[in-house]
């Protein structure tokens, strides 16, 4: 017998389609607009990196002239004014960043995992320092912490950031344990585990990213306040804001310029670092599991 071999027919193979990248490649309208919205947000900056180093930058030049350090070598003077506003910044910005997440986990688990009658009244009221005038708020308090005793010294400016910070840290941490899903923290209690160690094991890792987002935004809040700061501190509480705003009534634009950059740095890095660190998969569902 002959063995005959099987038939075989040119089929026509499915074209390939073309790739614009690997598996994780960006799509280019998404690349544009990111591209973009750094362009629109840098931009503004470019101005004030010209001015900072340039000796007499008028409109309508669009370079400076002649270029300078003079303005830097004063604003990064070690014995000016710079550091200890600097020093007084951070340490009332990550004062006020911890304070409001303290207050905001409990609250923020009540309004993000119960529904109770009046819980829209409750987040009107958290709305309520926000909607009112700055200025409104810091004469009223200033009023309360000169019987007090807090005017005029960093506590006191440090609860007064706490009054436009704690809404959004609130509000943002209500959003977190919404998305979180905490079912895990009760299948760990069924298995066997304490109360604290399904808090410390399950819960804290599934809110962990989320509550970072929240304490930034407490962070940045507390970093550009000016009006409260000004009222309630009286002058006495220098404050990078504070000293930004003396600056620029002195009519130096150079120096004007890199005190703006030098109160912006900060912040734009730790936004930056905080990013990386938490991934961009970290927020997927803004503090739940993935």
């Amino acid at each position: 017998m002959t063995r005959t071999e099987p038939a075989t027919t040119d089929a026509p193979r499915p074209a390939t389609q073309p790739t614009t990248g690997g598996a994780g490649a960006t799509p280019r309208p998404v690349a544009l607009a990111v591209v973009l919205l750094l362009g629109l947000l840098l931009l503004p900056f470019v101005p004030l990196v010209l001015a900072s180093f340039a000796q007499g930058y008028f409109y309508p030049q669009v370079l400076p002239e002649r270029w300078s350090l003079r303005a830097w070598q004063v604003v990064l003077e070690p014995d000016g004014a710079t550091w200890a506003a600097l020093r007084d910044t951070v340490t009332i910005a990550v004062s006020v960043a911890v304070l409001s997440l303290v207050m905001a986990v409990p609250a923020g688990r009540v309004l993000g995992t119960r529904r109770f009658r009046g819980r829209r009244v409750v987040e009107l009221a958290l709305l309520t320092p926000v909607l009112v005038p700055a200025i409104a708020v810091a004469i009223g308090l200033h009023v309360v912490f000169l019987r007090l005793g807090l005017a005029g010294g960093v506590p006191g400016v440090i609860l007064v950031h706490l009054v436009p910070a704690t809404p959004y840290v609130v509000l943002l941490t209500a959003g977190v344990f919404a998305n979180a899903e905490l079912e895990l923290e009760q299948q760990a209690r069924a298995l066997g585990a304490s109360w604290w160690q399904a808090q410390r094991h399950v819960t804290v890792r599934l809110v962990a990213p989320g509550l970072a987002v929240a304490g930034l935004f407490g962070f940045l809040v507390s970093w550009g306040q000016y009006v409260l700061t000004l009222v309630v501190g009286g002058g006495r509480v220098v404050t990078l804001p504070i000293l930004l705003f003396a600056t620029a009534s002195g009519g130096d634009t150079a120096i004007t310029a890199a005190t703006a950059l030098f109160h912006a740095l900060p912040a734009v890095v730790l936004l930056v670092l905080t990013s990386r660190i938490l991934g961009s998969g970290a927020l997927t569902t803004f503090g739940g599991a993935r």
